[in-house]
Order: C-alpha cells, then structure tokens, then sequence
C-alpha cells in the first residue's frame, strides 16, 4: 500500500528514494505532514472550517475531503464551531491546527507496521515549524507588509484579532477593507483613513448581536442543573449526552452577557471606536516604517492592493447566502445557486461578471455600495460589468453581514 502511495502520489520520492523503502516512507511521511500544515493555514486565513476533520476525512495529498458540516466565520470568534452536533468544539477554528497536527501522528501510528514510530513521531515538530513559517507570510500579505519583515508583525494579527473579538467584527470584510488605506503619504491617505474606520465600525456587532452572539446552548437554569451534577458525579453528563466542555463554554458565555448587562448601546459604540482607533494607529505606525526609501507610492500601493486583495477574499460562502439559495431551489429555482457558484469561482475579484445571470434588480444604476466609497485606494469598483451592485434574490449585498433571521441557522 504504502509503495503503491509513494508511486501514485508522490513519484519525485519514488525516484530518487525506492533502493532505500524506510526513508522512502519517511520522506513521504514528512511531506504529507509539510502539505497538512499548509492547508490548515490557509484554513484558518479565511476564517475557514471544515467540521468533521476525523483521521479518514483528511487526505493523504494535503487537499480538503469528505466536505460535510463546513463553514466559515461571520464575526470572529476564536472559538467558532461550524458543526452543529459538535457539542464539544473538538473541531473549532482555534482548534483546526492541533487536530490536523494530532491527525498526522494518527497517520504515523497507521503505518508503523512499515515504519517504527520512533522513525516517525520525532518529525512531527516539522508541523509546527511549516505551520508558524506559512502562517507568518500568509499574515503579512493579508496585511499588505511586503518590503519589511518585522518580529512585531505578529503583534498586529494578534491585536487585529482580538479587535475583531471585543467588537463582535466580520472577519472576511475587516481584512478585506483595508487595502482600502492607501500608505500613509498618499494625497488622500487621512481621508481615507476615516473613511475604513467608519467602515469598520458598521462590521462591528450591536450589543444586542453581542448578546445574541454569547447565548448559551442550554437554558440557564438547566445549565445549573448540569453543573451540579458534574461537581457530585462527572461521569452522568457523558450518560446524559453532555460533556463538560460544552458546559464550560455555555459558563463562560453566561459570564459574558453578566457583563454585558449594565452596558447600553451607546457604550457599546464608545468600545467599538476606542477599540478601533488603537488598533489602527498601530496599523498607520507599521505602514509608516513600511514606505521608508519609497520613492514611487502609487505603484508600490498599487502591488500592496493587489496582493492584500489576492489573500483577503470578497465573498464568501455565508449560511445565510447558502439558505437563500436552497430555498429557491426546493421551490425549483436553481437561478440563485448559479449565481452563487458563478460568483465563488472568483471569490477575490472585484470585477465579477454575472451576465445573463443578472437578476432584475440587479440592473441599472443601484446605490453606490461602500466600495465605491473606498475604492481610491487602488481597488476597482465594486460592481459587476453592467448589473450595479451585485444582490441575491433578496436584495443583500452578497458581501454584508448575516441579516438577524440568519444568526441562528444550524448546519449538522
């Protein structure tokens, strides 16, 4: 089996390893772990989860199988769990890297009958290495950091990170947004400025949308009942379909919304903007160290936008774009899911062309959406070739917010 893998998948390690069958399954071994570490990373850049990552649904090339329960993030939550009957957030987002990690030792402990372990399980650490390595390039074009590599880089996603966390804030849109900001110098770079700002507040959630966001699973009355059972007898909540895990989540969500109680709206936008400002300002400082010796701004802006905007997708596949068009096809309009599918096959470009696919409403000159507004910073305008903005059925931009009755969809 393993010389039939080898052959198959990976002839370059056939080749030049075949006399030598234990380092040939070793190097194919690390390659397989150097693939893994990769598409996790990628995963996890846009805000991508797969939900079921169990050892059979993973691939022995690095690619994606056995899609089932995925989905990607709204509003950015480290914690995030995509699987509806994933009560225990074993296959969360924060979590993805370790499981693929603790996958490919699965792998390792799979092939031992060819290949001892202790061949096998001190490469492990090459995960984490290709792991850190890819994540750390990926992030920088994300950001548009091309011409310095810093050590502080990493402090900029992290602080990004727990931005969007603290203000409830859409992770596609924010990082898509700010190839918007033109490096500082530009002509109209303080206006410019303001203007991501103002959009970013308007991706931020609601205290309302907070609240909603930490609800519980579990009534909380119920929830205490569960917690007094597992202080007096642990083992009754695996009996009654419960782990504690999941109880622990549903706790700390409680504690969230206690403090959230005494906060109004207003409070809610003050945190928002105060949140925003500092992280910005850290943004504008690294840009400022990013054009030192730049004499020619408009193309080195020009190629920072096109690589932020080659990381940072314009659309994705939402739950609430998904149930549009499944409830027009159960109805036996496939024209939404073909408008769907046209407009992920270029998930990162601004110029998509709909065609004859063109709803009506579509047509004509819509509203200027806000990347119109935007645009100056080098990106091209957000509408399709002919059609305005690009709407599903509904009328919702393709690229806004979950609407409120989509917040509670479930997918298992």
């Amino acid at each position: 089996m393993l010389d039939y893998t080898v052959q198959t998948f990976y002839p370059e390690i056939w080749e030049k390893h075949k006399p030598d069958k234990q380092t040939m399954y070793i190097e194919m071994y690390k390659e397989v772990i150097r693939r893994t570490a990769r598409l996790v990373a990628e995963w996890q850049c846009v805000g991508w989860c797969h939900g079921v990552l169990n050892t059979d649904n993973m691939s022995i090339v690095g690619l994606t199988i056995d899609y089932g329960p995925f989905g990607f993030m709204d509003k950015f939550d480290p914690n995030y769990i995509c699987n509806g009957s994933d009560d225990s957030g074993r296959y969360s987002y924060k979590n993805q890297p370790d499981i693929c990690k603790w996958n490919c030792m699965k792998l390792g402990e799979a092939i031992q009958g060819a290949v001892p372990l202790t061949e096998t399980k001190p490469h492990l650490d090459i995960f984490d290495e290709v792991y850190s390595d890819y994540m750390k390039q990926k992030i920088r074009k994300k950001f548009g950091l091309l011409n310095k590599e810093l050590e502080t880089d990493k402090d900029i996603y992290d602080s990004f990170l727990e931005t969007m966390q603290k203000t409830g804030a859409d992770f596609t849109n924010c990082f898509r947004c700010l190839s918007m900001l033109p490096l500082p110098g530009s002509p109209n770079f303080q206006a410019k400025l303001k203007d991501v700002k103002e959009y970013i507040l308007t991706q931020c959630s609601t205290l309302e949308e907070l609240k909603s966001m930490h609800k519980p699973e579990m009534e909380p009355r119920q929830l205490q009942a569960f917690l007094a059972m597992v202080q007096s007898n642990p083992g009754l909540v695996n009996a009654l379909g419960r782990n504690f895990a999941s109880i622990t989540r549903d706790l700390e969500k409680l504690e969230k919304i206690k403090e959230m109680e005494d906060k109004t709206d207003e409070d809610q936008r003050k945190t928002n903007e105060e949140a925003w400002d500092s992280w910005l300002k850290k943004y504008v400082e690294r840009l400022n160290i990013e054009v030192e010796g730049k004499t020619d701004l408009i193309q080195t802006n020009a190629e920072r936008v096109r690589v932020m905007n080659s990381n940072n997708p314009r659309f994705i596949l939402r739950n609430y774009i998904a149930q549009n068009a499944i409830k027009a096809a159960e109805k036996g309009d496939y024209s939404e899911v073909r408008r769907v599918l046209k407009l992920l096959e270029n998930p990162y470009n601004d110029e998509v062309d709909l065609g004859d696919l063109a709803l009506p409403q579509q047509v004509g000159n819509a509203s200027k959406s806000k990347d119109d507004k935007l645009s100056d910073g080098g990106a091209t305008s957000s509408k399709s070739k002919g059609t305005g903005e690009l709407r599903s059925y509904t009328g919702m931009l393709y690229e806004s917010k979950p609407p409120d009755w989509s917040l509670d969809l479930k997918v298992t």
